[in-house]
């Protein structure tokens, strides 16, 4: 879960709220390939189709290929971040019918704790305190209350049935960043986007029958 928050961390610096959140989200087709192995469950057909159409939906996101470009190595850690939380959500699939997502989430926030403490050390932490407020919202309601939810339902679905009804995410924090950074995002983003979120009503159908 830390390696995931540093790295999803680094390509939102690197780029913008929209690639850097597209590309978080090739985490469902990552998990579709995952979860048969590690919790031998019945590999699905669809979920394969699905996570294809996740991956071409990245391919738009991506405006020129080069390791100099700073959008790339942005995608690229997003996709590492990705790979990271689908390994998260397969780890806690297994242990979230002994534990509540809350305690699970709790041990987990109390690991990285310690892990960052270092950062106080390395990093200039002036400006910390005039973003208490963004601090806080992002702790406490997309992590505490947010994380929290999600981990519950590993309960009711599998993995990668969440993984692909969560891609959602994206447009609210593409809508998001417009609204609040005046990041409007391009032609071939929408594209990227629209595609990757084909997969989630195609999947949403798919769960409610």
């Amino acid at each position: 879960m830390g390696i995931h928050w540093l790295a999803y961390f680094v390509a939102l610096q690197k780029s913008n709220v929209a690639i850097g959140m597209l590309s978080l989200f090739t985490y469902p087709v990552i998990t579709a390939f995952l979860e048969p192995l590690f919790l031998k469950t019945k590999f699905q057909k669809m979920h394969l189709l699905l996570g294809f159409l996740v991956l071409f939906g990245i391919y738009f996101l991506v405006p020129d290929f080069s390791f100099e470009n700073s959008y790339t190595i942005a995608i690229g850690f997003g996709v590492f971040s990705a790979l990271c939380y689908a390994v998260r959500n397969i780890i806690l699939k297994k242990q979230v019918n002994k534990y509540q997502g809350s305690v699970l989430m709790a041990y987990q926030m109390a690991i990285i704790c310690c892990m960052l403490i270092p950062a106080f050390f390395y990093y200039d932490l002036e400006t910390v305190p005039s973003q208490w407020q963004g601090l806080l919202g992002l702790a406490v309601v997309t992590t505490v209350f947010g994380h929290t939810m999600f981990v519950n339902c590993f309960k009711y679905f599998s993995i990668t049935t969440i993984s692909i009804l969560s891609s959602i995410q994206p447009v609210y924090g593409i809508l998001i960043g417009a609204f609040f950074l005046s990041e409007i995002p391009t032609w071939s983003t929408v594209i990227g986007g629209c595609l990757i979120l084909t997969s989630v009503i195609v999947e949403s159908v798919r769960s409610y029958r």
